[in-house]
């Protein structure tokens, strides 16, 4: 049987949940996914005004770095009663360097005392693939994820606002939920689902 050889594959990101995710993810389709930190890479100055800008700046600068084909996400909640916020921003809602807990806390502050039906919410993300830097046709693929924002921490699992968000029309917390089954439902599952169902049907990596 002739071995097949994986795609060395870059991810432009250090958050270990998100690693976890892509490389399980992305396995089955032929990628070797390494987190950028291991080609001793810097993350990217987020200079973009849209999830999708910020996904490519990562993603190029990635690539650049080490030669490799390269994958980005961008992804953040959206909380309809903070017009948007914390969007982009969403890693840093409560400063620079803050942690999720911190995030988390930060928001459940902005919305003390806001009703449960004026806390409604999604989760954005937006992936990106480069063959290499100077791909002038990246691979686009978007996803979001309807709820609500809970009024206390819910679980200890996931990563983000996860404790805080609960999907639509269930009960538990995304951090609740079981690793399979947030990555059937998700936003970043789903954006992911599409780059794997679009890489299967083309008929090289190239596109």
């Amino acid at each position: 049987m002739k071995r097949v050889t994986k795609m060395e594959v870059v991810l432009a990101s250090s958050n270990r949940g998100k690693i976890k995710e892509f490389q399980k993810i992305l396995s089955d389709v032929g990628m070797n996914i390494t987190p950028q930190e291991e080609f001793f890479v810097q993350s990217a100055d987020e200079t973009g005004l849209a999830f999708v800008e910020n996904a490519i700046l990562k993603a190029r600068h990635a690539s650049l770095q080490t030669k490799l084909p390269a994958i980005a996400d961008d992804s953040g909640l959206q909380v309809d009663f903070l017009k948007g916020a914390p969007g982009i921003y969403s890693a840093r809602f409560a400063g620079d360097k803050a942690s999720d807990e911190e995030n988390n806390n930060y928001l459940l502050e902005r919305l003390t005392k806001v009703p449960k039906s004026l806390r409604t919410a999604r989760y954005q993300a937006v992936i990106v693939f480069l063959k290499d830097y100077a791909d002038p046709k990246p691979i686009i693929c978007e996803a979001h994820w309807e709820g609500h924002i809970a009024t206390d921490h819910q679980g200890e699992g996931g990563f983000g606002y996860d404790p805080l968000f609960i999907p639509l029309g269930q009960t538990l917390s995304a951090a609740e939920m079981r690793i399979d089954e947030k990555n059937k439902v998700s936003h970043r599952g789903r954006a992911l689902s599409k780059l794997v169902d679009y890489l299967a049907n083309s008929q090289s990596m190239s596109c």
